[in-house]
């Protein structure tokens, strides 16, 4: 589900529009505040893009929105689809939206190569990518992937992830082959033209096979030496953030209501999620309620509230990152990450 992450070459193309956008942006920002000044109560605007279709894991999006919380902060939002999945973070980056559900990975990817983006909000704690393999494959763990051919969607961190997990498992991965299947991982892996997959999530692809009579064997990234990561975050321009900052924290609180509805009304929530949805990706109900019961204990933030994040979670896979040299420029975690909600 995870969209490749790529140099953000163009990206810089686009960083050279900011100007005008800025500019576009401030003469707004003068416009609202003479409107605040006539209206105290008139509502801030904020735009969401998400990283896919309407699913699961976006529910408590959704819930804030249908329970009033948006409304309850004096917030009105705009939330969006990605017309290209790659999309979300450089519109944030140039503050074409005010927010963006992208990939800590991502985010550091971003930073590395001077991308103005931040992360204000850890969504799903865990990762939900995973490798998988075909029941009667005979691969028992991911040390018998030495040598077989593993599909991954052009991914680098992908391939890195399976190479650590067959070294850590007690392989050796020096002949394993990678097989670039871009985002046909279903098809890939039911036509047996690979021995196993990457890129695929628990709480989706893998769903889904075991629907359609697929079963896997799935093994988690973290539980074979690679660090644990937060898998969704939302992330925001730099500028975007100075600007308007009480806004957004407003709406990172509204987002924690709207989990807190989730976990305690789960049905309705999905029923609400169902409605949403995209008529160009129309949802499974039964995978879909599957989804959300494995994505709510990785959303759930302890004894911190929703959406905190732990600044070692990203130096750990900042080192990691640059360790592989997926990253060869310094990025400070501090840089990459800024708590908006309150301990």
């Amino acid at each position: 589900m995870k969209p490749t992450i790529k140099k953000w070459m163009g990206a810089l193309v686009a960083l050279s529009l900011a100007g005008t956008l800025t500019a576009c942006g401030n003469k707004q920002d003068n416009q609202d505040t003479a409107e605040q000044g006539t209206s105290a109560k008139e509502p801030q605007e904020l735009s969401l893009v998400l990283d896919w279709y309407p699913n699961a894991v976006h529910s408590f999006i959704y819930a804030a929105e249908e329970q009033g919380y948006f409304k309850d902060e004096n917030l009105k939002v705009d939330i969006q689809m990605p017309s290209d999945a790659s999309d979300p973070l450089k519109l944030a980056a140039v503050g074409k939206v005010d927010a963006a559900i992208s990939y800590e990975t991502q985010v550091i990817q971003a930073r590395s190569e001077d991308v103005p983006v931040i992360s204000v909000a850890a969504l799903v704690r865990h990762p939900l990518n995973v490798v998988m393999v075909r029941e009667e494959s005979g691969i028992n763990s991911p040390k018998d992937l030495a040598g077989k051919n593993v599909g991954y969607p052009a991914v680098p961190l992908d391939e890195y992830f399976v190479r650590d997990m067959i070294e850590k498992d007690g392989g050796d991965a020096t002949d394993t082959k990678f097989t670039d299947i871009g985002w046909d991982i279903i098809p890939s892996i039911t036509g047996k033209q690979v021995d196993a997959i990457i890129g695929g999530y628990k709480n989706h692809e893998q769903l889904l096979l075991e629907k359609n009579g697929v079963h896997v064997k799935a093994f988690n990234l973290q539980d074979y030496g690679v660090p644990d990561f937060y898998e969704l975050v939302l992330a925001t321009g730099e500028s975007t953030l100075k600007d308007k900052k009480p806004a957004l924290e407003a709406f990172v609180r509204a987002l924690g209501k709207g989990q807190a509805y989730v976990a305690a009304h789960k049905d309705e929530a999905l029923n609400s999620l169902l409605a949403k949805q995209s008529t160009d990706f129309p949802l499974e109900e039964d995978v879909e309620k599957q989804s959300l019961d494995i994505l709510l204990p990785l959303m759930d933030a302890g004894d911190k509230p929703f959406g905190y994040q732990d600044e070692s979670v990203y130096q750990t896979m900042i080192d990691y990152m640059k360790e592989h040299k997926i990253i060869t420029n310094d990025v400070k975690a501090s840089e990459a990450m800024q708590n908006l909600v309150q301990e």
